[in-house]
């Protein structure tokens, strides 16, 4: 019986994801599933409206009101500007559209409606992602609101001002510009969407430098980009209010994803290390069998090489060895406990398994020469 538990375990270190496939691609896979996932589920409710029950119509176009609200009160909660500023701007958008369609699908107003915030939401989205995220409750954020509320009544000041037999006429001389001309999409929307998407990714995967100091995708950057991608189908298929409330209702869908699975990591992952923090080792310890082994691990006069180096060439040291831990063998998981501490836990091993594992490690740490 023990030999046929010890082939077991083998084929599964053997077939485990881990080993599979590189953990920065696994997770990066993981996180485009999601928005992959709520894209089809939009589309997939578009091509099949017809067979709707009336009862239903209604919900259709309180629907994304519902998704946006929720998802801007949430990223509030959670303290996430970034994806409060694309929330609110999508919730004015979907507001916007709602409002205007009342005068007429063929309306000025509508067309500027669109027009106005094709461009203003990537635009949002971009001035966000180049400022470092500070949080909800940041006293200079009174300017978001401001400039939220300036976007707006410029955009009200147009969509009237083109019920004027005077003004109109210049304002649809304007929005006939080939940069401007809509739906589908402006030029300049497109721009607009193109660069917020490539920032988005950029600040999605992992940054430039050594392997051992690069970090994992953040899900909020990598749920901003696929609502770039979600608020630009729904201005394709503009024409379409259900199509256009069901792509709007999928950005909120996959930005509040996305801010629920930041909190997470931000939760259960050290920020430093990028590895497993010591909550999630709780949360670890208390499904484990009765068979495990763990090992815990301390960086040796790491204090007097802090006051000797100082804090950031620590910092250094404290991801280096980090990395080395990330990729023990054995089945075994790495965490950071506190301080210059980790720890290693290897659930279904015994002692005597884990200790080869555990001195290797040690003597890949002990050899490694910082350049």
């Amino acid at each position: 019986m023990s030999g046929n538990h010890d082939n077991l375990r083998r084929i599964k270190e053997i077939v485990s994801p881990e080993r599979l496939w590189n953990p920065l691609l696994l997770r990066t896979l993981q996180l485009i599933a999601v928005p992959a996932v709520i894209l089809l589920a939009a589309a997939l409710a578009v091509a099949g409206s017809h067979a709707l029950p009336r009862s239903l119509s209604g919900l259709i176009g309180v629907g994304p009101y519902i998704v946006l609200l929720l998802g801007t009160a949430i990223s509030a909660w959670f303290n996430r500007s970034r994806a409060l500023i694309m929330l609110a701007s999508l919730l004015a958008a979907y507001a916007g559209y709602s409002l205007a369609s009342d005068l007429g699908a063929q309306s000025f107003a509508l067309r500027a409606v669109l027009t106005a915030f094709a461009v203003l939401v990537p635009f949002n989205v971009l001035l966000a992602l180049a400022f470092p995220e500070r949080g909800v409750r940041q006293y200079r954020n009174y300017r978001w609101v401001l400039l939220g509320l300036a976007e707006i009544l410029v955009v009200i000041w147009i969509a009237y001002a083109g019920r004027s037999s005077l003004s109109g006429t210049a304002w649809r001389d304007v929005l006939d510009h080939w940069l401007l001309r809509s739906p589908p999409t402006p030029i300049v929307a497109r721009i607009m969407l193109v660069a917020a998407f490539a920032a988005a990714l950029a600040r999605t995967w992992p940054r430039r430098g050594p392997k051992e100091l690069r970090k994992e995708p953040r899900p909020l950057d990598m749920g901003i980009a696929a609502a770039l991608v979600a608020f630009f189908i729904g201005c394709e298929w503009a024409a379409a209010p259900l199509a256009f409330g069901a792509f709007m209702s999928a950005a909120g869908v996959i930005l509040l994803a996305a801010v629920l699975q930041e909190s997470h990591r931000l939760a259960f992952r050290d920020e430093l290390t990028n590895l497993p923090s010591r909550r999630a080792l709780e949360e670890r310890l208390t499904g484990l069998g009765p068979t495990y082994a763990i090992g815990m691990i301390d960086v040796d006069h790491f204090k007097q090489f802090n006051d000797d180096h100082g804090h950031h060439i620590g910092d250094q040291v404290l991801k280096l060895v980090a990395a080395r831990l990330a990729a023990i063998e054995g089945g075994g998981t790495s965490y950071r406990y506190g301080g210059e501490e980790f720890c290693v836990l290897f659930s279904d091993r015994t002692l005597e398994q884990a200790l080869p594992h555990l001195e290797q490690l040690r003597k890949d740490i002990e050899d490694y020469r910082m350049a």
